[in-house]
């Protein structure tokens, strides 16, 4: 069943779904385009667009959907569909829509009420990749591995954080990513200890250096950390790095042999680090989950309900942490998913400690 059929069948009866924001759009219609709507009723589903993309969206369009450049505007001509449709109601995307859009779309669009809900509908849906949406991010991911193996041979005392991140960047981009997943992180030293810290324009400071990066592949984001270290790592050094190492190996260990609680497998890292007393320089959660967004559902953190559990086709990231605040920290981050037969970890970079 499509994408498109599964939708349909999950509007209530006399409603329509208007879809603005771009990720949903193209997860539904299968085109990439920045102005215009997907409408969806019981009888008939478009994709609403200018002239600048009529042609590329009437090539790439997903199966079930009419492509419109509409003369009178676009939602005078929505307004006339779902009149046709006999559509009392339209779902709109209650996270991500505009209060100003909102507004005018209860001016322009008379005669229906606008309810919430697109937003919960498609995100639920998304959360669950199926083959040719896991076919993507093994590609994402194999880019991101490419890079990874590029970087170990560019990293020198004379470069800086921003120049590591750039050059992760460019060898992703000419590997055939469409772009980066996210704002990459490369940060050394001192820096290191901050999870999300920026690239600085200075040199690479002696001791971790923490890379968070990932690319984006024909929509669907890959990521992936690795902390190596400059120089010859000390004992704390290596105890910290053996210690997120076994964390996160251990929880991977208990996915991979069938468990599938999203708490448990927060936990199981967890007390690994705690116990080697580290408790409290874990501050994130294990992981979260990634498709055509670099953070969506599920998460897995100590806030999920216990009996949370992943399911087939999620996709998720294991990457467990330890930062001292003001000296230094590492992280080490896989991305797997569950399948109909197992678990599949998209990862191969190597997770040993790399000494430059």
């Amino acid at each position: 069943m499509s994408r498109l059929e599964i939708i349909k069948k999950k509007l209530p009866e006399a409603t329509a779904l208007l879809l603005t924001s771009e990720i949903n759009q193209r997860w539904l219609t299968g085109f990439d385009y920045t102005d215009g709507f997907a409408l969806v009723t019981p009888a008939q589903s478009y994709l609403i667009t200018d002239f600048r993309y009529v042609e590329a969206a009437q090539n790439e369009a997903n199966e079930g959907f009419t492509v419109v450049v509409p003369e009178q505007g676009m939602l005078a001509f929505i307004a006339e569909a779902l009149k046709k449709s006999g559509c009392t109601r339209v779902m709109i995307e209650e996270v991500t829509l505009p209060v100003s859009s909102f507004e005018r779309y209860k001016t322009e669009l008379r005669g229906v009420e606008l309810i919430g809900g697109a937003s919960s509908l498609c995100d639920g849906q998304r959360r669950f990749k199926d083959s040719d949406e896991i076919e993507r991010i093994k590609a994402a991911q194999a880019i991101t591995d490419a890079a990874f193996d590029h970087i170990l041979g560019y990293i020198t005392p004379e470069r800086t954080e921003v120049d590591v991140a750039l050059e992760l960047e460019f060898f992703m981009r000419k590997q055939g990513a469409e772009s980066v997943a996210f704002q990459t992180i490369a940060v050394s030293g001192s820096a290191s200890s901050m999870p999300h810290g920026v690239p600085r324009p200075v040199k690479l400071e002696r001791g971790f250096l923490t890379m968070d990066f990932g690319a984006k592949y024909r929509g669907y984001c890959s990521d992936m950390t690795r902390t190596v270290v400059l120089g010859r790592a000390d004992e704390e050094e290596k105890r910290l790095y053996n210690t997120v190492l076994e964390a996160q190996t251990a929880a991977l260990a208990a996915f991979e042999a069938g468990e599938r609680g999203r708490l448990k497998l927060d936990t199981i890292a967890r007390d690994i680090i705690d116990n080697a007393g580290y408790r409290g320089c874990f501050g994130h959660s294990l992981g979260h989950g990634v498709g055509m967004y670099i953070h969506e559902a599920p998460g897995m953190s100590q806030k999920v309900p216990s009996g949370a559990m992943l399911q087939v086709g999620d996709v998720v990231t294991f990457e467990p942490g330890i930062y001292i605040s003001g000296k230094y920290g590492c992280r080490i981050e896989d991305m797997a998913t569950v399948t109909e037969t197992g678990t599949y970890n998209f990862t191969r970079s190597p997770k040993n400690l790399i000494e430059i």
